[in-house]
């Protein structure tokens, strides 16, 4: 078996900067919606109480990735992160071993890109203020990758005000109440989803929301009577409707799969976006393996271009 290269957090993030990322999260959507790239339905293992693994495959532009990954939200107590695990990624034509890729760094820069990404679709042409609700490691990347779109000044909410200062101070924004994060123009929800903090009352005509922390059964960052009133959009319907910000609503028996509207669709052009300037858009993101591949082909070509330096482990 030949030397693997392995790509540590850091070299990840030296790699990829959050514009190339938005750009390769977005040709993933499209490669995905036109068929090109396929990616077979994301599969839990449970480890109650503790948390959950999760194993996504996909296959595209000649590669092949798995990504084992946890959630483990508890972690933090003892000082581990939520997030741990790592992408096993393979030649497509003949399954040759490639690359082994730190996990944690690839989730969170997708996820904020893919923020990024629906907003600059489904938000208003004139939408500039970022709210972000909840200032952890994930909400911080959408923070980031949204000021990389352009998108700013903002306003960091987290419980903890510490968090949602360093945000702020970081990106020359502002710290604020949840109130003053759901008043701007883009409102970015990033919370573990134990508990809604988005009402019915705080939609208001023009809003755009991008909800990325139900990601997975029993989490909900918006109450489903706030949901089944906003126009909808997912990553893809399957994950969403039964693990995601839409599936209280869909069992409630308040939105129907018509009702829904996929991004990679929207971005290649085969459904519409939002109808109009008043319209409330909701994107439920719930976290795609092959946002995953968009950039672990990134990472390889950085890698054969020299950018990036890898270390190595013999199998």
């Amino acid at each position: 078996m030949p030397e693997i290269p392995v790509f540590p957090h850091d070299a990840v993030l030296q790699a990829i900067s959050p514009a190339e990322a938005i750009d390769r999260v977005r040709d993933g959507f499209v490669e995905y919606a036109g068929g090109a790239w396929q990616m077979p339905p994301k599969t839990y293992l449970d480890a109650s109480p503790n948390g959950d693994f999760r194993a996504m495959p996909a296959k595209g532009a000649g590669l092949a990735i798995l990504k084992w990954v946890t959630s483990f939200p508890r972690n933090p107590e003892a000082g581990l992160p939520v997030v741990m695990g790592m992408i096993c990624v393979s030649s497509a034509s003949d399954g040759e071993p490639l690359a082994l890729v730190d996990v944690r760094s690839v989730t969170a820069l997708r996820t904020g890109a893919v923020a990024a990404v629906a907003s600059q679709e489904l938000a208003r042409e004139d939408a500039r203020t970022v709210g972000i609700v909840g200032s952890g490691l994930h909400g911080a990347w959408a923070a980031r990758c949204l000021a990389a779109a352009e998108y700013g000044p903002g306003i960091c909410f987290d419980p903890n005000p510490e968090a949602a200062g360093r945000l702020a101070g970081e990106l020359g924004w502002e710290a604020g109440g949840r109130e003053d994060a759901l008043a701007c123009d883009i409102v970015t929800c990033v919370t573990p989803g134990v508990s809604p903090v988005v009402l019915e009352s705080d939609l208001r005509p023009g809003l755009h929301l991008n909800m990325l922390g139900a990601d997975g059964p029993g989490k909900a960052e918006a109450t489903p009577t706030a949901v089944a009133r906003c126009e909808l959009f997912c990553d893809e319907w399957e994950q969403a409707s039964h693990g995601g910000e839409l599936t209280a609503a869909v069992e409630a028996g308040l939105i129907r799969r018509e009702q829904v509207r996929e991004l990679g669709d929207v971005l290649a052009g085969a459904a519409p976006g939002r109808s109009g300037p008043s319209a409330v858009t909701l994107f439920d993101s719930t976290g795609l393996a092959i946002q995953d591949l968009a950039l672990c082909v990134a990472l390889l070509e950085a890698h054969r271009a020299g950018r990036v330096h890898a270390e190595t482990v013999r199998l």
